[in-house]
């Protein structure tokens, strides 16, 4: 269990980020990783705010935002902006050098930023992004981000799959791994659900291992985040 008042926090003005991992001066020995998952940072950015030019490598990178917009701009020649039902997925691989704003100087902007370590490291940078119809993802999953083209998400060098789905009260939905073996972070975006006899409310997340299957039920209306990943890194 990553209890959502558990999480790591800091404050630098413009922004204010939430670590279910540890990430900068937040050090948890107890929540380094899950398998190939390596951050999960919910972030909040003032209007105005901007990451400047910063260089990654050997990395997946995802971002998937709630509320407002993000600019993205890499030395690759990847450049766009993101919303809310949108997700973007950067492969760093060699190296990529790359910058993130608010394309807002009033509104804020809220997300997800997700980095998985690769199933191939060394490869050559890629940026890709996509809009997704949220209406398809009620009471079901849909797949956003995955190495499988029948799911029709972004591809993702590894073996995970990114899956998105709106609950309603009362609702139950089944996950079912893509790959035997894998773990699969879950994560209450917003609402309450249960999970066997675990009651999971806003911004709590359950790491799961060791089964290929669960049900989730709705308590109240939700919005879910499965991250499925290998239980293992390079």
């Amino acid at each position: 269990m990553h209890k959502a008042t558990d999480r790591g926090k800091a404050d630098h003005g413009w922004l204010k980020p939430n670590f279910y991992f540890s990430f900068g001066q937040y050090r948890n020995p107890e929540k380094v990783h899950f398998g190939a998952l390596r951050v999960l940072n919910d972030d909040f950015i003032a209007g105005g705010g901007a990451f400047p030019t910063h260089p990654h490598d050997n990395m997946e990178i995802i971002t998937i935002p709630f509320t407002g917009a993000l600019k993205h701009k890499d030395n690759t020649g990847g450049e766009g902006v993101i919303k809310a039902g949108d997700v973007q997925i950067m492969s760093a691989g060699t190296g990529v050098e790359h910058s993130e704003a608010n394309q807002s100087a009033i509104e804020p902007v809220t997300l997800f930023q997700i980095w998985i370590y690769p199933k191939v490291n060394d490869i050559k940078p890629r940026y890709s992004q996509k809009s997704f119809d949220v209406n398809e993802r009620i009471n079901k999953w849909q797949y956003v981000i995955s190495p499988n083209a029948a799911d029709n998400g972004l591809w993702i060098n590894q073996d995970a799959r990114f899956a998105l789905a709106t609950l309603e009260t009362g609702k139950e939905i089944n996950y079912v791994n893509a790959f035997e073996g894998n773990g699969v972070f879950l994560v209450v975006i917003k609402g309450s659900v249960k999970i066997a006899d675990v009651e999971l409310g806003k911004k709590d997340a359950l790491a799961i291992s060791g089964t290929d299957r669960f049900t989730i039920t709705a308590s109240q209306d939700a919005e879910l985040l499965a991250i499925e990943i290998p239980m293992y890194f390079n």
